[in-house]
């Protein structure tokens, strides 16, 4: 996460994490540095028309929480804007707001698209796609690393996965841009809220189709599978599609631009990659240091001692990844990008009974990137200032010009 020109408030109060701008325009390793050594049990504030929230910022106590499913649940929303709306639509039908026996099943019915045999030609096209669309650019030099290349590759992982035409991918990924990553203020609830809708009507229909003709992918597991005996709800099925869309094309591709905007910014572990760094270890310190989620969230079940303070049954309590992915004492000199860093305990992808279930794929899609990149290209200029992400859940980047230089041959 690159940080950003403006300090931080001097009062810890005045800081609203409601507000995407706040993440746009704020040094975020200092904030979230600060909240740890002086708050790092943080009742925010109540805003406009939102309720005051709990702010968790340690490594320790966030991963605490993320195990906890007996005091702690995602069954009222997941994420700030739908905790604070009081509900998530998707409660107990998609499996990141669905917890207990029912959350097991439908994980176990997704899993099953997830074996070595299914993958393997899912790993492939991952790495032909990723080689490809860096050969296209190096042709052209400068461009912008974001439109140009990053937006291009999970979608279609994700369409393989799931069996989504080919045509109908670009559509999608428009669709999703809009639900999560906003370029200003001006982008308003409404225009998120109908693209969220064509999503869900798009596998309505994909998912009639499939009941039909089954094919092997997630799509038909989760069209023509039982749990309990009978066959998933209409619901269930369209919102696990959304949300295997949701973090697996933005996550995946924030991490892909972060890694191309860090390496520039530290030449030496440009290097680093480029000679004999283990592609999996610089995997995991690209995941750490971007961080896409920056937040997840649950209300507690009942009340809980923490750190001194009593967390009210109900409350709403957020787990902020972004903080403790840096945090000092769960990593050595974590404001250091570090390809070889050993051991990385990272949360990028959460923790506990919820931990995505497209970390796999997220981290097959950098270590491609890398791995092309390390193979390919010889320099990396960034032409110009990143434009940033307008959200409180996702960071990353909407645009990246640069100019790769190609690597000599042989």
């Amino acid at each position: 996460m690159a940080a950003q020109a403006m300090s931080i408030a001097p009062d810890l109060d005045r800081i609203d994490l409601t507000d995407p701008g706040t993440f746009a325009g704020t040094d975020l390793r200092a904030m979230w540095a600060r909240f740890r050594a002086e708050r790092p049990v943080h009742l925010h504030p109540a805003t406009a028309g939102a309720p005051p929230f709990w702010v968790l910022s340690r490594h320790a106590d966030v991963l605490a929480v993320y195990r906890d499913n007996k005091r702690f649940t995602s069954e009222r929303g997941n994420v700030l804007a739908t905790l604070l709306q009081g509900q998530d639509s998707a409660s107990g039908k998609m499996l990141a707001v669905t917890d207990g026996p029912r959350h097991r099943d439908i994980r176990n019915l997704m899993l099953k698209s997830f074996s070595p045999r299914v993958l393997a030609p899912v790993v492939e096209g991952v790495r032909r796609r990723t080689d490809a669309l860096l050969d296209e650019a190096l042709e052209r030099g400068s461009f912008d690393f974001v439109t140009d290349l990053a937006d291009h590759i999970p979608i279609n992982t994700i369409g393989d996965l799931m069996g989504i035409p080919e045509k109908d991918r670009e559509q999608l990924v428009h669709w999703n841009t809009q639900t999560l990553s906003r370029t200003s203020s001006e982008h308003g609830a409404e225009e998120e809220w109908l693209a969220r809708n064509e999503i869900l009507l798009y596998f309505s229909a994909l998912a009639a189709e499939r009941r039909r003709h089954p094919g092997d992918d997630v799509l038909s597991a989760l069209a023509t599978g039982l749990v309990d005996g009978r066959p998933l709800s209409e619901d269930e099925i369209v919102f696990n599609c959304y949300s295997l869309i949701l973090g697996g094309d933005e996550s995946s591709r924030m991490s892909s631009v972060g890694a191309v905007l860090a390496l520039a910014e530290h030449p030496e572990q440009w290097q680093a990659l480029r000679e004999d760094v283990d592609l999996e270890t610089a995997t995991e310190e690209v995941l750490r240091w971007t961080t896409p989620a920056m937040h997840f969230g649950r209300r507690a079940l009942t009340d809980v001692e923490l750190r001194g303070r009593t967390i009210a049954a109900g409350d709403v309590v957020t787990l902020w990844n972004s903080s403790a992915n840096f945090d000092e004492d769960a990593f050595v000199e974590p404001e250091r990008f570090d390809l070889a860093r050993t051991p990385n305990k990272h949360v990028a992808f959460g923790h506990g009974p919820h931990f995505c279930l497209g970390a796999f794929l997220g981290r097959t899609h950098v270590s491609a990137m890398l791995a092309a990149l390390r193979t390919k290209v010889g320099s990396i200029e960034i032409l110009d200032d990143p434009e940033t992400l307008y959200s409180n859940f996702v960071y990353g980047y909407t645009s990246l010009p640069v100019r790769l230089g190609r690597a000599p041959r042989g």
